[in-house]
């Protein structure tokens, strides 16, 4: 594969000139037309140490509009990024709608430099492929536009770039002992690189291999295939028909799963109190070990309207220092998180290990509320349950105790909150007409609730339902859980 690209490919400085102008405008004026498109664009500049993926990404940077760029390099993880789940530092990079992004480097460097160096066994590296693979699908459905080149050079042209490299004092800070290590170990390098291409090269997101012996001819083939696949993807948005995403229509009350739930259960304030101090206390031991344990932990919870949620978290916070934990509010997107993939808003909010971060509402809003509304077209919503689960095992396999909560309360009761509400001062804020209108369309978000607790309660992460019409029990039951998860969770 990579073979077929030492082709000895040149262009002269005459070639070059004559074609530059040209492809500078045009790499522009597709700049320009992007920003109004809706859609990012993430190039992955990757290849063989010098290969020249610096130098072609400054003359990227060059070309185009550096306003409306932003241009990452590997390195080692920050302590910062180690402490969370392995994607989170990829997602921080992440570009807007309407940008360009250029990785010198990616998600796919330590992978391939673990199994060049035995770190690893083949299987270890087809699973983090597998998961690449997710990553890059979730992102693609999204919107986001792949570009990922390699920049090949063959293994005499790499050790005369070395020399070159080491024999000039203004370049010689640019050649370390690891580059001469991983020279020797080029045909392995070639081996390796092959297979993560040819599992990684995907309908959506597939490699390109550039010849990188020639300056002129690399920078400029780069270019060109940035620029194609730009072109064509405004080509396919213009001939696209826009997907119109409909509300749910009415149904007669669903039998569900939360039917089931026994909403009669209730504690007297005695029984309460007799038991919520002790949990409290147990709560505040446990996140105060987490970092200890080199873990971190998230509470979602979900349910409808006046369920209860908001005094659910109150009681663990009152138990818990400041300094330890987030309350995360989840309200309708700003700008900002509209112009990026709708998980971006969540994944940038995670906690560091040692550390607990409460969402009040949370990711679920793409299978509940967008649905229920028709904010999400039917293929957006319904692919979000992959993308939810495949979201929640990155967190789980990096640590993240999740914890996640369904409030449930009757229509009754909920009405009877409501009018509570209306009357006392202190909670009139909490009562708009939207939750009126919200208990209109009851029906179809306990349907939507239901299919989405059947489909993301896996083992390591289920749904806890709680039966919320008599609040002590409520915020008991809620406790118990977190206690439960977070002591029984090694």
């Amino acid at each position: 594969m990579l073979k077929a690209a030492e082709l000895g490919r040149k262009l002269s400085k005459d070639q070059y000139d004559a074609v530059l102008p040209g492809l500078r405008a045009a790499l522009l004026d597709a700049q320009a037309r992007l920003r109004k498109a809706g859609f990012s664009v993430v190039v992955l500049i990757n290849g063989a140490d010098a290969a020249g993926k610096s130098e072609t990404v400054n003359a990227l940077h060059e070309w185009f509009d550096a306003r409306f760029l932003v241009s990452e390099a590997y390195a080692d993880p920050t302590q910062e990024e180690r402490a969370r789940p392995e994607f989170w530092r990829y997602w921080m990079w992440l570009p807007p709608a309407g940008r360009i992004a250029l990785f010198s480097g990616s998600w796919y460097t330590q992978p391939l430099l673990d199994q060049v160096w035995g770190r690893t066994s083949k299987s270890e590296l087809n699973e983090r492929l597998a998961r690449i693979n997710g990553f890059e699908r979730t992102l693609c459905d999204g919107g986001t536009l792949f570009v990922k080149l390699w920049i090949h050079i063959s293994k005499k042209a790499q050790r005369r770039r070395l020399e070159a490299l080491e024999s000039k004092k203004g370049t010689r800070f640019r050649v370390i002992k690891q580059d001469w290590r991983n020279h020797k170990r080029y045909d392995s390098f070639v081996r390796v690189t092959e297979h993560v291409m040819s599992h990684t090269s995907t309908a959506l997101a597939p490699w390109q291999v550039v010849e990188g012996e020639d300056e002129r001819h690399r920078n400029i083939t780069a270019a060109r295939a940035i620029l194609d696949a730009i072109e064509e993807r405004l080509l396919k948005e213009q001939q696209r028909e826009p997907r119109q995403a409909q509300p749910l229509p009415k149904i007669d009350d669903p039998v569900t799963l939360l039917d089931k739930l026994d909403l009669k259960q209730a504690l007297t304030k005695h029984d309460y109190e007799a038991k919520v101090g002790r949990l409290q206390a147990e709560l505040n031991a446990s996140v105060r070990q987490l970092q200890r344990r080199k873990k971190s932990a998230i509470l979602v919870f979900e349910g409808p309207d006046a369920a209860g949620k908001g005094g659910a978290i109150r009681r663990i916070t009152w138990a818990l220092d400041a300094r330890s934990y987030r309350l995360i509010p989840i309200a309708a997107p700003s700008d900002e998180e509209r112009a990026h993939h709708y998980l971006w808003r969540f994944w940038r909010h995670l906690p560091r290990r040692g550390r607990l971060t409460i969402f009040d509402r949370s990711w679920y809003g793409r299978v509940l509320v967008e649905r229920v509304e028709g904010l999400a077209a039917e293929p957006d919503w319904q692919r979000a349950y992959q993308e939810i689960n495949d979201f929640e095992r990155e967190l789980t396999r990096a640590g993240v105790i999740l914890i996640k909560f369904w409030l449930h309360i009757s229509p009754d009761e909920q009405l009877r909150r409501f009018e509570e509400r209306k009357s006392n001062p202190a909670k009139r804020y909490k009562i708009t007409a939207e939750d009126y209108r919200n208990r209109e369309q009851a029906n179809q978000y306990e349907a939507a609730a239901a299919e989405m607790i059947a489909r993301c309660s896996p083992p390591e992460a289920p749904f806890t339902l709680v039966e919320a019409n008599d609040k002590r029990f409520a915020r008991l039951k809620v406790l118990e859980t977190v206690c439960s998860r977070l002591g029984g969770s090694s």
